[in-house]
């Protein structure tokens, strides 16, 4: 059955049917089909449905309408999710010219409305130039700091099948999820490498990995670090209030693509498949209290052009409703994956990747820049010198694997720079870098 969005369908109106779920089921109706209401211009709100029917379109391919919210989540509205897809629509890469990128490059400082022009293919010749600018801006905003965390993976059940990560829930992988005795225990081993900002992560399943699940974890992150942050499935307001409650300081998360078509083709089951629920988890995540917020499209998924676009203006417009709040970007390339496919879009380049890196901060000077472990040793370094602020030491993306006392579970993706925290802490060094633990104290 092809996406309702593609098929460019509108409202439906009405009743639910009577075998709603055993038709959401069967593939025979979305929820598109069913009776909801426009939030904005390209979003919608599926009117209440009975806990079977809801159970069967989130566990079912494609029975979700990727831009229709399910009736227990959090809609805020408010337009921006419209503004920032219909600007990464209307922009034309290959209009811009060499005399534009000169002229943005001599401006002090870079609007929304000039941002796509560091990003276009104009402006590859001119990335030494737009290198220098970037660490210039990196000098004046973080100095000579670089801050470093690790990743915990504690769960890799997931319900969502997107079609390019290894944690999906059609992938044939090791599944585990820690208690209480073994997060204790890989907590511990991480920080006697001492390691003091901590990100723990599960995959996107609110069954097994439930809100209070997470939140036990953090408790027990926060004992042992200084900085706790979450990359989890998007949740309510509520949801991120009561995670902050528990000592988290942070949320990232992940959009993938900033591409409608594109994200539902990609999406195919789960909650995950609903876009502007996804889009919203920034700006739930503040309004629950965090301090600060985590912005990427995964770089290879689609147009990457655009989808960077996209996420800086997303970073953007959260950054202006909410000022005080901390901005950052990741900046991930897709990697292989155990039981993932990799996605039919152009490769990203190294010399891609750092041209969009350059532009956030050219952009957005003052947001924070993460470079991960998906990228090689000398890749990291390098961005690290001009324009990176954080990157993650001793890393691995399986479950259980800091201490082998868990039934590791498979890992989400394959890593590049496998150096442990001293290794890194003296290459920052001999680069003129200074390793930074923890950037805050808390009053």
């Amino acid at each position: 059955m092809a996406d309702k969005t593609e098929q460019g369908e509108k409202d439906a109106s009405g009743t639910v049917p009577e075998n709603a779920a055993a038709a959401l089921a069967a593939g025979d109706l979305t929820t598109a089909d069913l009776p909801r209401e426009a939030v904005g211009t390209r979003a919608y709100r599926l009117a209440p449905l009975s806990q079977e029917a809801l159970d069967a379109a989130i566990h079912t391919d494609r029975a979700l309408d990727p831009l229709t919210f399910l009736p227990d989540m959090d809609v805020l509205g408010g337009g921006m999710f419209d503004r920032v897809l219909d600007a990464a629509e209307a922009y034309d890469p290959s209009a811009v010219t060499a005399a534009d990128v000169r002229r943005v490059l001599a401006e002090d400082t870079v609007g929304p409305e000039d941002f796509g022009v560091l990003l276009a293919p104009a402006a590859e010749p001119y990335l030494e130039q737009m290198a220098v600018r970037a660490q210039r801006e990196r000098a004046r905003w973080f100095g000579a700091n670089v801050q470093f965390f690790t990743p915990l993976y504690i769960a890799n059940y997931c319900e969502n099948r997107c079609v390019y990560c290894g944690f999906n829930c059609a992938s044939d992988i090791r599944r585990a999820q820690l208690n209480e005795t073994e997060i204790i225990a890989e907590l511990d081993a991480i920080a006697a490498t001492g390691q003091e900002e901590i990100l723990l992560l599960t995959g996107e399943d609110p069954q097994r990995s439930s809100v209070d699940y997470i939140a036990r974890a953090c408790e027990l992150a926060a004992e042992r670090f200084r900085t706790v942050g979450v990359e989890v499935y998007p949740a309510n307001v509520a949801d991120y209030a009561r995670l902050r409650a528990a000592g988290v300081d942070y949320v990232t998360v992940f959009q993938e693509t900033y591409d409608p078509v594109r994200y539902g083709k990609l999406h195919l089951r789960g909650r995950k498949r609903i876009m502007p629920y996804r889009f919203e988890a920034q700006e739930r995540a503040l309004r629950g209290g965090m301090r600060g917020v985590a912005f990427a499209p995964l770089l290879g998924l689609a147009d990457f052009r655009r989808d960077a676009l996209a996420c800086g203006l997303h970073a953007w417009e959260i950054q202006r409703a909410y000022p005080a709040a901390e901005i950052s970007f990741s900046c991930p390339r897709m990697r292989p994956a155990k039981g993932g496919v990799a996605p039919h879009a152009p490769h990203v380049s190294e010399r891609q990747l750092m041209q969009v890196i350059c532009a956030y901060r050219i952009f957005m000077p003052f947001a924070g820049l993460t470079v991960s472990s998906r990228e090689s040793a000398r890749f990291r370094d390098h961005a690290a010198v001009i324009t990176a602020t954080k990157v993650s030491a001793g890393v691995s993306t399986g479950v259980g694997e800091h201490t082998h006392q868990a039934d590791e579970g498979d890992d989400q993706f394959e890593i590049a720079d496998t150096r442990d925290l001293p290794t890194m802490c003296t290459a920052m060094r001999r680069m003129g870098l200074e390793p930074v633990m923890n950037d805050h104290v808390l009053v």
